[in-house]
């Protein structure tokens, strides 16, 4: 209403769920603001329309998302562009789709996703908008901070009874907490910048390497155990399939300045002297019998696995998506799987020798989500 030349679309991943949500809840806050007498709203489109100026807030679906092309606003342009249930769409994909359609001109943009957060950390929306960007506020709300009379006594008294009888689908469903499906392998990792003076003064730093070329990737990582070796950082990587040994060495180089020993998969024996032959401290990695499973409960065992998302985004990826397969009873299939978990193999390997099996501490098995 105070600028002219905007005009909005609130859209829905399913178009029949436009009227009941977001259409009546525009009404709504046209209500709350005292402007009903300056809107008119066209119920079979759905549209609202500012009677001083004509400017549109349209409710779109987003069920066949191309279509988006072919909107077109006769005054102005549309600068707001609301997604309600934002989680329930495919994925940031489709969600660039629809924006590169709607946001043409020069004037200024600002997308709004609103959404109840799902369980998993790994879910898309999650993982996604946990990543900083300078250009991105994210707001949390609960039902908290409204006004009660808005909810009513009989939603006030649903919250608490789940409260008491549900703590953790409470905390997900009305405080949008993301509190995981119970599959999770690694409840300890929090996503955060690590910033280049923090890694300049990391006392002692470990390396890995996962062996991969085709369907599986090569990856390299750099870690460092703090805290009296109870937390761990992730802050280097180099992941890519297909990858050829001179374009490996230069990436490692640029990463790792200080040629600093690194630990490798030795079921790649050829591959790691490739390495060695470029000037590369290479130590094999010695593996052997429940090498898997050892070196995966001793992260889950320390107090916080922290990942720079936007240094190593598959690392971010998958320690976060990392789940424990079902049964399809309600439990879950002894062992870890043996999938998306190439980062998390490079950095068993590159804390191979600290992880040592002397002095073992004994795991409580809660933290595995098992």
């Amino acid at each position: 209403m105070a600028d002219r030349d905007a005009n909005a679309c609130a859209i829905r991943k399913i178009g029949k769920n436009l009227r009941e949500s977001v259409f009546e809840q525009l009404l709504w806050a046209i209500d709350k603001l005292g402007a009903s007498d300056l809107w008119d709203s066209r119920v079979s489109i759905p549209e609202l329309v500012y009677k001083p100026t004509g400017q549109k807030i349209l409710c779109k679906g987003a069920d066949e998302p191309r279509k988006f092309k072919s909107v077109k606003i006769s005054s102005g342009y549309i600068k707001y562009i609301w997604y309600e249930e934002a989680d329930e769409f495919g994925g940031f994909e489709e969600l660039d789709m629809i924006n590169q359609s709607l946001m043409r001109g020069n004037g200024d943009f600002v997308c709004l996703y609103t959404y109840n957060p799902p369980r998993s950390a790994a879910s898309w929306i999650n993982f996604g908008f946990g990543k900083p960007r300078p250009d991105r506020l994210l707001h949390r709300s609960d039902y908290r901070d409204v006004p009660e009379e808005w909810l009513g006594r009989a939603f006030l008294a649903e919250a608490e009874y789940l409260k008491q009888s549900d703590p953790r689908r409470y905390a997900n469903e009305y405080l949008g907490e993301i509190t995981g499906t119970g599959a999770e392998v690694f409840t300890n990792v929090t996503l955060e910048p690590i910033s280049a003076e923090s890694i300049g003064s990391f006392d002692r730093t470990y390396r890995g390497i996962d062996w991969g070329y085709g369907a599986d990737p090569f990856v390299y990582i750099g870690t460092a155990l703090e805290n009296s070796g109870r937390r761990l950082y992730i802050f280097e990587e180099f992941y890519r399939c297909g990858a050829r040994f001179d374009e490996i060495a230069k990436a490692i180089r640029t990463l790792n300045t200080r040629n600093m020993p690194i630990t490798a998969d030795s079921a790649e024996p050829r591959s790691n002297d490739e390495l060695r032959a470029r000037g590369f401290a290479i130590r094999a990695a010695k593996k052997g019998q429940g090498s898997v499973e050892y070196g995966i409960r001793r992260l889950c065992d320390l107090d916080r696995i922290i990942i720079d998302p936007l240094r190593c985004p598959n690392a971010a990826r998958e320690f976060t998506g990392y789940k424990l397969v079902s049964d399809g009873n309600g439990g879950f299939r002894s062992g870890y799987p043996d999938k998306d978990n190439h980062t998390i193999d490079a950095v068993r390997y590159a804390l191979e020798d600290k992880f040592s099996r002397k002095n073992v501490k004994v795991i409580d098995r809660s933290k595995l989500g098992i």
